[in-house]
């Protein structure tokens, strides 16, 4: 579904993004895990159309996005939530996820009963303003909107960030439930345990090149990571 070729990234003259090549196959759950600053979110961002490449290409169902214009990639079934949530903080619950639907129109009430479904918090929160939810149900609602657009590639940027423990899980239970409605996911995610327990792939980075590659198990069994990302000796 996603195939990301030889892609190399500048900020001025910081090379961030060195040789990096991976694929996400379809009905995939793959996961990109390393240090801060390893250039997880810089590839996220890449695909999405936010930065761009100087070299390579980025291949999506078939066709070449390496130039294609972010809101572009929406109606082409490519929903990005970014780290941060980046939700519209002044609109309501019930606005930002019509916001998310700006691209298919029809049957929004039906979407948003289904996201409501998944998220009841916001069922209970639908006409309170964004931006006074808590950091938990933010992240509800930037995933429940990036669903609005029934994305076949969904990409996940740090979903986990700031929250408490108790609400990781939940975020990660909703994640595999959106992988068993048909939804390919690529997540960037900074508990790499967390990550490689739901992937079937997984790529680390370092320094922005990718050094290992296997599947979540085998990453997760790794000595290697065990000692590097997963508190192990």
């Amino acid at each position: 579904m996603l195939k990301v070729e030889n892609i190399n990234v500048y900020y001025g003259q910081i090379h961030a993004i060195k040789d990096v090549s991976f694929e996400v196959h379809e009905g995939e759950i793959v996961s990109l895990i390393g240090a801060n600053g390893a250039g997880k979110s810089t590839i996220l961002k890449t695909i999405s159309g936010l930065l761009r490449s100087k070299t390579g290409h980025i291949t999506f169902k078939g066709e070449d996005i390496s130039k294609t214009e972010a809101y572009k990639l929406v109606p082409k079934g490519l929903a990005h939530v970014p780290e941060g949530r980046r939700i519209f903080l002044q609109m309501t619950v019930k606005e930002n996820l019509e916001m998310g639907a700006y691209t298919k129109g029809e049957n929004m009430a039906e979407d948003i009963e289904s996201v409501y479904n998944h998220f009841p918090r916001l069922r209970e929160r639908q006409n309170q303003i964004a931006g006074t939810l808590s950091g938990g149900e933010q992240q509800m609602l930037a995933m429940g909107r990036a669903m609005m657009s029934h994305p076949d590639l969904l990409i996940l940027d740090e979903p986990s960030m700031g929250l408490a423990p108790i609400l990781v899980q939940g975020i990660f239970d909703i994640i595999k439930e959106f992988h068993k409605m048909g939804t390919t996911i690529l997540l960037v995610e900074q508990n790499a345990e967390m990550a490689l327990s739901i992937a079937d792939r997984a790529y680390v980075l370092e320094s922005g090149r990718v050094v290992l590659t296997g599947t979540g198990e085998e990453l997760k069994a790794s000595d290697q990571i065990k000692k590097a990302y997963l508190g192990g000796n």
